[in-house]
């Protein structure tokens, strides 16, 4: 989650030191480059608020008992969120288009574990109906066109399984852009994170809530939840600046989808 620096202070988005707006258009080119700082970016994500204490709880809290499910970690970066649900029993498969981030995955998880550098925008790996669930934690928000990864997304699971995925909140989104975006499009803007003293440009993607819900129906998917989560309860002595911000400003937004369970050679 970006800083903002154009909203009152008392609506203002609170986020990590290490990222601020942008004041020009990242080059599409250098964008997004993960490789490029894996080690600080899972450094500095491993035990903080945001993502340590809320991102990662919300989502395990959503998947609930996943004891021998099988689950796809769609975008799993360094592993943190893949760890925690193998902790819990479950069977997981790891892709990440960065080879620097599946590199520290693979020393957190070992040469065993199931990972595999794939771009989410391109057709997965996988057969039809191979998982039980995909979580996709933080990650959609890079993506302009939904359309086509929602629908592998789909196509790898099984009937009746779930689709758990949390991104930034298309309102906190639209509140740090200078000037507002018109809020029914589809807008992009960038971001410079700044790890070592070294920036790097970001670019996301925001699209109003109804476009959200209307990809997820649109790929063949049924709503189950929509949830703006409280950040975990044990991050109120460690960080209690930062707990009151999480918990009374917009951050993420979480949403749990599920493949009909007549779905089986069927589009309905």
């Amino acid at each position: 989650m970006e800083r903002v620096t154009n909203v009152p202070e008392s609506l203002a988005p609170r986020g990590p030191a290490w990222a601020s707006i942008a004041t020009q258009p990242a080059d599409p080119a250098q964008a997004n480059d993960y490789d490029s700082f894996a080690e600080a970016y899972s450094a500095e994500t491993e035990n903080n608020i945001l993502n340590a204490y809320y991102a990662r709880p919300a989502i395990i809290a959503l998947a609930g008992d996943v004891a021998d499910r099988r689950i796809l970690d769609a975008g799993c970066g360094s592993g943190p969120l893949s760890a925690a649900l193998r902790d819990r029993g479950a069977v997981v498969t790891g892709v990440d288009s960065s080879a620097g981030m599946l590199a520290l995955a693979r020393r957190r998880l070992g040469d065993d574990a199931a990972l595999h550098v794939v771009d989410l925008s391109d057709r997965l790996p996988f057969d039809d109906g191979a998982f039980d669930d995909v979580v996709a934690s933080l990650v959609l928000h890079y993506l302009e066109d939904w359309g086509p990864t929602l629908a592998e997304m789909r196509r790898v699971l099984r009937p009746g399984g779930r689709l758990i995925a949390s991104m930034q909140h298309p309102f906190v989104d639209y509140m740090i852009q200078d000037p507002r975006p018109d809020y029914f499009a589809t807008t992009s803007y960038s971001a410079e994170w700044t790890f070592n003293g070294q920036s790097f440009p970001m670019t996301f993607w925001r699209r109003p809530l109804h476009a959200m819900t209307d990809a997820f129906t649109a790929a063949g998917f049924r709503l189950a939840v929509i949830s703006e989560p409280q950040p975990d309860p044990a991050a109120r002595e460690l960080f209690p600046d930062d707990f009151h911000a999480l918990s009374t400003k917009l951050s993420f937004l979480f949403f749990v989808v599920q493949v009909p369970p007549s779905a089986a050679g069927s589009d309905d």
